[in-house]
């Protein structure tokens, strides 16, 4: 059997990209800027938008991918929206991550089991020995740097700084609004229940 191709990434535009969280409160409050890149592979429309241009298996890869994510990146900032943006800054914040393992351990598989097997079979899992050099090695972690670069200039942007604020005030609102409304929900659905045991 053929090894499969790699398909390359779409040119982005990123005028075309669209910001749904802008349009929908829900979706917008529904994400959570979490820790590092918690959420990165799970959080839709932006994962399947940004995921196909993050690349880092060589240093002129990454160079492409990073510059593309930081397009990404400004653009949702621009249009004021932190989801996106936060979305764009955890894809480069991954891309430093990934290459740096793979540099770190040949193969890129850090522990001897998944979580998923330890879920399954119980017991824990050990972080393999980091390899002291495999072919590669220099490439990953110089992907890895071009990454941190771009991930420095993110973290540090005042405008993406200043949307996490508004961002977070917004959602400390709205979650105790829900809570409200929840527990009035829940008040009305026990004095419902007693007016039915009445019945």
């Amino acid at each position: 059997m053929a090894p499969k191709a790699k398909q390359e990434p779409p040119d982005l535009d990123v005028n075309d990209l669209p910001t749904p969280a802008l349009n929908s409160q829900d979706l917008r409050m529904s994400y959570r800027i979490a820790r590092g890149e918690q959420g990165v592979l799970t959080f839709e429309p932006y994962k399947s938008l940004l995921l196909p241009h993050w690349r880092f298996r060589t240093i002129p890869i990454a160079q492409i991918s990073s510059g593309t994510l930081w397009q990404a990146f400004q653009h949702y900032v621009k249009a004021g929206d932190l989801v996106g943006a936060d979305m764009a800054r955890k894809f480069i914040q991954m891309g430093m991550t990934r290459a740096k393992r793979y540099a770190n351990h040949k193969g890129g598989r850090k522990y001897d089991r998944s979580e998923r097997e330890v879920e399954r079979d119980g017991g824990a899992r050990a972080e393999l020995p980091k390899s002291l050099a495999h072919e590669g090695k220099e490439e990953k972690l110089g992907a890895s740097e071009v990454f941190k670069e771009v991930w420095r200039r993110c973290v540090g942007d005042e405008r993406y700084l200043g949307l996490k604020r508004e961002f977070l005030a917004e959602q400390k609102e709205w979650d105790r609004e829900r809570k409200k409304v929840v527990k009035k929900e829940e008040e009305m659905k026990v004095v419902k229940d007693e007016e039915v045991d009445d019945g």
